[in-house]
């Protein structure tokens, strides 16, 4: 009998979980509806939004043409118990470069929007910044190992546990020097159930949902630790502003990509977080950028 890879094993235990997450209806032409979990309690997770509008705008693209960059704006909380229609505009349809703005509505009013470019490959020179020589995600700890039954029955009904999550502790080896003003942390992480290899939009709206996951709580570091890991109630009420996202080169998000990111900035009530995505080659394949929200909680005097 054939002894079964990994992602075979991974497959037979949540087939279908992570792409059921980026599934979207199609209404007509350029308008479509989803549904998205909770992020914060009534409060849909802003990169399952920023997923979806991202799919819907790749579904009126032909598939000779990858994305290559992104844009997104969170306007409105949305709200996880009613479904999210997403409509496409046609911006621009050139020869090399496709454009496509989306809106997503609940109710009629606009929760967020998105401009998505789209390109055909072409030859060219490559290089890019090397990857830090870190551990690997196998020397490293599952975060929900630690967490106890029910708060992994509950990560689980949240929508979260489709993804796997492996931090890198600051003093490991081969961590880059901190920087003072500029917290930074490094995780591995990709999808918990295989994607299809022949759809490369897919892998790529699913890495826009993973880079929401712990970009924001790098620009709180200095003030609390990222959701994942913390024990305590949160200081912070934090919220995506708005988000970026530039793709460099092919990858599969159901494979271990490490997320190394670093906030060089934090005043007036935002926090700006920079993120670069590494495959196990240690190529470049993505960049993220994001803005958020950041107060203070006001505690009340008892």
């Amino acid at each position: 009998m054939t002894e079964l890879t990994e992602q075979d094993r991974r497959a037979a235990d949540t087939a279908g979980s992570f792409a059921e997450l980026l599934w979207i209806e199609q209404l007509d032409e350029n308008t479509f509806r989803g549904h998205c979990h909770a992020g914060a309690p009534m409060r849909a997770f802003g990169g399952h939004v920023a997923a979806q509008a991202l799919v819907a705008a790749g579904r009126t693209v032909g598939t000779d043409r990858a994305v290559h960059s992104l844009h997104g704006y969170f306007l409105v909380a949305g709200d996880p118990t009613r479904p999210i229609d997403y409509r496409v505009d046609e911006v621009r349809q050139g020869s090399s470069y496709a454009t496509r703005r989306v809106t997503a509505l609940q109710g009629g009013e606009a929760v967020f929007t998105l401009s998505a470019s789209f390109k055909r490959p072409e030859p060219a020179s490559d290089r890019h910044r090397e990857v830090p020589p870190l551990p690997g995600p196998e020397e490293l700890p599952d975060v929900f190992a630690s967490w106890d039954d029910a708060s992994r029955a509950a990560l689980a009904a949240s929508g979260f546990g489709a993804m796997e999550l492996r931090f890198v502790p600051p003093d490991a080896p081969g961590v880059p020097p901190s920087v003072p003003g500029m917290p930074q942390q490094f995780v591995w992480l990709r999808a918990g159930s295989p994607l299809p290899a022949d759809d490369p939009l897919l892998h790529v709206c699913a890495l826009t949902y993973l880079s929401d996951l712990t970009l924001a709580s790098t620009a709180g570091l200095h003030l609390q630790p990222n959701f994942f890991q913390r024990r305590e109630p949160p200081r912070l009420l934090m919220a995506s502003l708005d988000h970026a996202m530039w793709f460099h080169r092919p990858f599969r998000a159901d494979e271990w990509l490490l997320f190394a990111q670093r906030s060089p900035s934090s005043s007036d009530g935002r926090g700006l977080s920079l993120g670069e995505f590494y495959d196990r080659e240690g190529r470049l394949v993505a960049s993220a950028v994001q803005e958020a929200l950041i107060r203070e909680r006001v505690v009340a005097p008892r």
